[in-house]
C-alpha cells in the first residue's frame, strides 16, 4: 500500500508509515493542483493538513485512492461528496488539538489584558511606557462563551481557576446539562450585556457567520474584549474595527481571519488590537499528536479495515456495507434535516425501525443518524465514533425502537426530535437498492430526494404564492431544480420544499420571507 503525504506532516507520523510493513509511504508537500493530479493515481492513502485541497477533480484521477487522513480536525478543503461518491473514507484528528487551542484562547485573553504584544515591542523600541500600558485583572471578571464543545469547556474550566465567572451561551445543549457542569446557560442577548470578555467556541455555520457584528457588538458592555481562536468570518472584522476605534470594546484578539492570510489590514493599525497566525493548533505536541493519530487511523484502515474517527461511513462490518450503507445515509440526512428544522436546543430524539432493517443490527444506522443531527452544530468536531458521546454530553437522550412490520414500504425509518421549543417528525425509506427518500416531515407527505441546496417555505394555501416564489428566485438566476408542494388542511397552509441550482444567499431569502402570504423560509443543506 503507498501512502502520499502532500501537507507537512511532523516526523512522528512519518515514522510510523516507515516502519510499518506492508506500506510505503511518500513525503512530497507543496504540489501543484495539476502536479498531485499527475501523481495521486499511485496511491492508496493520501494524508494532508488544510494546504492540499482535495477536489473533485483530484478525488476523479485517485484511481487506487481508498482513504483520505486529515492531520487535525476542519475538511473545508476535502469534497466529501466526491470522495463519498467514490468510496473513499475521508477521515479526520478531532481531539488531538483540542488542549493546545484552549490554551490559546487563554493566552490571548491574558496578552489582551495586560498589553503583552504592545508592551514587548515599546520595549524593543527603547521605551518605558509603564503608565500607557496599565492592564486589567482577569480575577471576578465575567467570561462569556459562544458554544461550550470540548475546547469550549476546557476554556471554562482554566478561567474558573484564575476566578473568573464564567456564562455560556450554546442554544444547542440544555440548560441541565451546563449546569452540572458548573457553568451558567444564558441567552445571546445576557451574555453579550453581561461579559467582560467574550469568547468563541462554534464552527463556522450560516448561523454562526458574521455573529460578532455592529448590532451584536453594540449590545456589549461599554469596554468589553473579544477574543475568537476558532474560525475566522464569525467576527466580522469591518465591525470590530469600528467598534475598536471608537472605544466602545476595549480590545480584541484573533487568531482566525475571514481571509487568510490576512495581509495588512485596517484593524492591525488598532493599538487595542492582537493577532496570531491561525496559532491555535501549533504546538509541538499538537503536531506531533495529530500526525500520530492520522497516521494510526489510516494504517489501520489499508491493512486492517478499521475505520475510525471517519466523517462520511459508520463503522459497518464489509460484509453489512452493502446492505445499510445505504440507511446509514438515509439516517445522517434525516438527522440533519431534523436539525436544521429545530431552532431550540434539542433534548432527545426517538428513532423507529420498522420492517426488514429490523433484521440487522441498526446500532451504526442510529450513530449515523446522530453525526447527522450533530454536525450542523459542530460541523467538522463530529464523526461516526464520537456522535454518541457528544449527544450524551450536549444531554440529548437516544430512543431507539424497532417495529417488525411496515405497512407500505419493506423498511422505513421514522425520526422525531424534540426540542426546547417542540417536535418535528421525519420519516424515510430506500427506494431500489440505493436512493435514499425523505416520505413525510411533520403532516407533510412527499418523496424528496435529500440533498442539496433546499428551501423550505411554509406559505397560505392561496392562488399566486408559488408563482411570486418562483419569480422571485428567478430575478436572482436562482433556477429551481426540484420542488414539492403538500397541504397541511387543516391550518389552511402550504408546505413547498424548492431544490436550487445555488445556495440562497442572506438577501434573497430576506425578499422571500417578505413576499406577500409566505409565513416562514428557511435554508436546508443536505
Amino acid at each position: 500500500m503507498r501512502v502520499l503525504v502532500s501537507d507537512p506532516l511532523s516526523d512522528v507520523g512519518v515514522k510510523i508509515f516507515e516502519e510499518t510493513p506492508g506500506i510505503d509511504v511518500d513525503v512530497n508537500t507543496g504540489l501543484t493542483q495539476e502536479e498531485l493530479k499527475g501523481i495521486i493515481g499511485r496511491y492508496d492513502g493520501l494524508v494532508i493538513r488544510s494546504a492540499t485541497k482535495v477536489t473533485a477533480d483530484i478525488i476523479g484521477a485517485a484511481d487506487k485512492l481508498k482513504v483520505i487522513g486529515r492531520a487535525g480536525i476542519g475538511l473545508d478543503n476535502v469534497d466529501i461528496p466526491a470522495a463519498s461518491q467514490r468510496g473513499i473514507v475521508v477521515m479526520n484528528t478531532p481531539e488531538a488539538n483540542t488542549i493546545t487551542t484552549a490554551e490559546h484562547t487563554i493566552a490571548m485573553m491574558m496578552a489582551l489584558s495586560r498589553n503583552i504584544p504592545q508592551a514587548t515591542a515599546s520595549l524593543k523600541e527603547g521605551k518605558w511606557e509603564k503608565k500607557k500600558l496599565q492592564g486589567r485583572e482577569l480575577f471576578n471578571k465575567t467570561l462569556g462563551l459562544i458554544g461550550a464543545g470540548h475546547i469550549g469547556r476546557i476554556v471554562a474550566d482554566r478561567a474558573k481557576g484564575m476566578k473568573m465567572k464564567v456564562i455560556v451561551y450554546d442554544p444547542y445543549i440544555k440548560p441541565e446539562a451546563l449546569e452540572k457542569l458548573d457553568l451558567e446557560p444564558v441567552s445571546f442577548d445576557e451574555l453579550l450585556r453581561r461579559a467582560d470578555y467574550i469568547t468563541v467556541h462554534t464552527p463556522k455555520t450560516d448561523e454562526t457567520t458574521n455573529m460578532i457584528n455592529q448590532h451584536t457588538i453594540a449590545k456589549m458592555k461599554k469596554r468589553a474584549m473579544v477574543i475568537n481562536c476558532a474560525r475566522g468570518g464569525i467576527v466580522k472584522e469591518d465591525d470590530l474595527y469600528e467598534a475598536l476605534n471608537s472605544g466602545h470594546l476595549g480590545g480584541a484578539a484573533l487568531d482566525v481571519f475571514s481571509k487568510e492570510p490576512p495581509g495588512k489590514t485596517k484593524l492591525m493599525e488598532l493599538p487595542n488590537f492582537i493577532c496570531t497566525p491561525h496559532l491555535g493548533a501549533s504546538t509541538k505536541e499538537a503536531q506531533e499528536n495529530v500526525a500520530k493519530d492520522v497516521a494510526k487511523q489510516v494504517v489501520d484502515y489499508l491493512l486492517h479495515g478499521t475505520v475510525k474517527n471517519a466523517v462520511n461511513v459508520p463503522s459497518i462490518s464489509a460484509e453489512l456495507m452493502t446492505i445499510l450503507r445505504p440507511y446509514a445515509v438515509l439516517a445522517e440526512k434525516m438527522g440533519s434535516l431534523q436539525t436544521q428544522l429545530t431552532d431550540s436546543g434539542i433534548v432527545e430524539a426517538q428513532i423507529n425501525y420498522a420492517g426488514k432493517i429490523t433484521e440487522y443490527d441498526v446500532t451504526p444506522l442510529t450513530t449515523a443518524m446522530l453525526k447527522g443531527l450533530l454536525t450542523p452544530i459542530v460541523k467538522d468536531d463530529v464523526n461516526f465514533i464520537n456522535a454518541p458521546y457528544i449527544a450524551s454530553e450536549r444531554g440529548i437522550k437516544v430512543v431507539e425502537s424497532k417495529t417488525s412490520t411496515s405497512e407500505d414500504f419493506s423498511s422505513l425509518i421514522m425520526l422525531r426530535v424534540k426540542s426546547l421549543e417542540g417536535e418535528n417528525i421525519v420519516s424515510g425509506t430506500i427506494f431500489g437498492k440505493t436512493m435514499p427518500r425523505i416520505l413525510r416531515i411533520n403532516n407533510f407527505y412527499l418523496e424528496a430526494i435529500p440533498e442539496g441546496h433546499i428551501l423550505f417555505i411554509r406559505n397560505k394555501d392561496v392562488p399566486g404564492v408559488i408563482g411570486r416564489i418562483a419569480s422571485k428566485l428567478g430575478e436572482h438566476k436562482v433556477n429551481i431544480g426540484r420542488m414539492q408542494v403538500g397541504q397541511e388542511k387543516e391550518k389552511k397552509q402550504n408546505v413547498i420544499l424548492l431544490t436550487t441550482n445555488v445556495p440562497v444567499s442572506d438577501d434573497i431569502l430576506k425578499e422571500v420571507r417578505e413576499l406577500k402570504d409566505v409565513l416562514s423560509a428557511r435554508r436546508i443543506f443536505l
